[in-house]
This record gives structure tokens, sequence and C-alpha cells, in this order.
């Protein structure tokens, strides 16, 4: 039988919602497993608060923090040597669409390789990679990601899926 994973999280919110929507407060508290929580809000566009990060905030940080982990394990096994990772990630939606859903998730990682790397690879990498993504392989939004590689500096190679 096939192990089965859990991730436990704990939410909590406290307020009223007796004002009306306009009224009650957005922040809320999600501990994962024992870990520090974190406070949050609902999207500007639906009362919450800008400074805190959103449900939506987190989903592409899921997304991207996947990509990440799962590139790192694949140039690992494969011998690449990759010294830094960055990505300016971003989820769209649509106000309008029914249902209401992240319809994208861009990924943009720059990746440095260590000098010398072999770039034959790269494209192989990052799909497998991608393959790999639990998250990537969770979500109905379409996830795409337009990879940048460099070497001191000069990119010596892009990656679109």
């Amino acid at each position: 039988m096939a192990e089965l994973h859990s991730y436990p999280v704990a939410l909590s919110w406290h307020g009223s919602t007796g004002e009306g929507y306009a009224a009650y407060p957005r922040e809320h508290r999600v501990v994962p497993a024992e870990l520090t929580g974190m406070r949050m809000s609902s999207d500007p566009h639906f009362g919450g608060d800008p400074a805190l990060p959103n449900p939506e905030h987190l989903l592409v940080m899921a997304a991207s923090s996947c990509q990440l982990l799962s590139f790192l394990a694949v140039a690992a096994r494969a011998r690449l040597d990759v010294v830094g990772y960055a990505d300016s990630a971003e989820g769209t939606m649509r106000e309008g669409d029914s249902p209401m859903s992240l319809s994208e998730i861009a990924l943009r990682p720059v990746v440095t390789l260590a000098a010398d790397s072999r770039l034959d690879q790269l494209q192989r990498l990052t799909r497998i990679a991608h393959e790999q993504c639990f998250i990537a392989n969770s979500l109905r939004s379409h996830l795409t990601i337009e990879a940048r590689f460099l070497i001191d500096g000069t990119e010596v190679a892009r990656v679109s899926l």
C-alpha cells in the first residue's frame, strides 16, 4: 500500500461578521504543524489588508518553492552545480471569470550555475523538475516557466515551458 503524506495546518480567525461584509477583519493566522504561523488577510480588492499576504500569494509561493526544490533535486542528480536561484513568480486571476481562480501562474527563475557547467540538459532538467513538482501537479492553473540561466553574471541559456 502506498504511503500517505499529510500536511496538517491549524487556522484561526477571531472577529465578527455581524457588521456585514465590509466590516469584518480578514486577518487570520495559519500555522503549519507546530511551526511559527504568519498573519494573513484576503486580497485588498475583497476587503483585505494590503500589508498582509493572502491565500493567493501562498499558492504562488508554493508553486515557486516547489519548482525550486524540484529543480535543485534533478540538478543535483544530474551533477549540475546550481549556485543561485531567484524567482519573480506571479499569479493572475481575472475577476468575473466563473468560477474565480488563479488562471495562470508564471514562474521566472534566474538560475546561476557554477563556471564550466554543462548546458545541454537545461531544457530537459527544467521540464523534469516541473513534471515532478507536487504543487504543479495539484493545480488547475496554467503554469508557465520562463527560466534564465547565468554563469558569472552572463546569460548562457533560456528555457520556456
